[in-house]
């Protein structure tokens, strides 16, 4: 089994991967931090461009959200993994969980209201209502 660390760009990421650190010490289980990455990120990240017609290359997507899960794992002491995965973040995580024998998914969502999430959607809402194993919503610790 595994423990799950679903990452994004944004400083959250941090208390996801302490939050997952603490779940696979205390079940001997490795972690495996993921990150997904949408078509549209990818663009805005430059890695290509739309102007001149390049097709994208669905390895160097893969490669890129990699690479940002490598980066927010650097400091992990237990044993681990990165993955770096391409499509809808929800839908992606969840098959990823379930095709790794996940113990547990750890995310952290952000400040919505309840009005936004309906609108705008939630990947943390969505890996809660359809995730097969338990989901561990980490709350980043206020600095103030």
């Amino acid at each position: 089994m595994t423990i799950i660390a679903a990452v994004d760009r944004s400083d959250r990421a941090a208390t996801v991967v302490s939050e997952a650190e603490r779940l696979a010490e205390a079940f001997d289980e490795p972690v495996h931090v993921v990150h997904v990455l949408t078509r549209s990120e990818f663009l805005d990240l430059g890695r290509t461009s739309v102007e001149s017609g390049d097709s994208i290359d669905m390895d160097e997507v893969r490669s890129v959200a990699k690479s940002i899960a490598s980066e927010t794992a650097e400091d992990l002491d237990v044993p681990h993994e990165s993955a770096g995965l391409m499509g809808a973040p929800a839908d992606r995580i969840t098959t990823y969980a379930e095709e790794n024998d996940a113990r547990y998914i750890v995310v952290s969502g952000r400040k919505r209201s309840p009005t936004g999430k309906a609108l705008f959607g939630s990947v943390t809402q969505s890996i809660l209502l359809n995730a097969r194993c338990p989901v561990v919503s980490a709350i980043r610790q206020s600095t103030e």
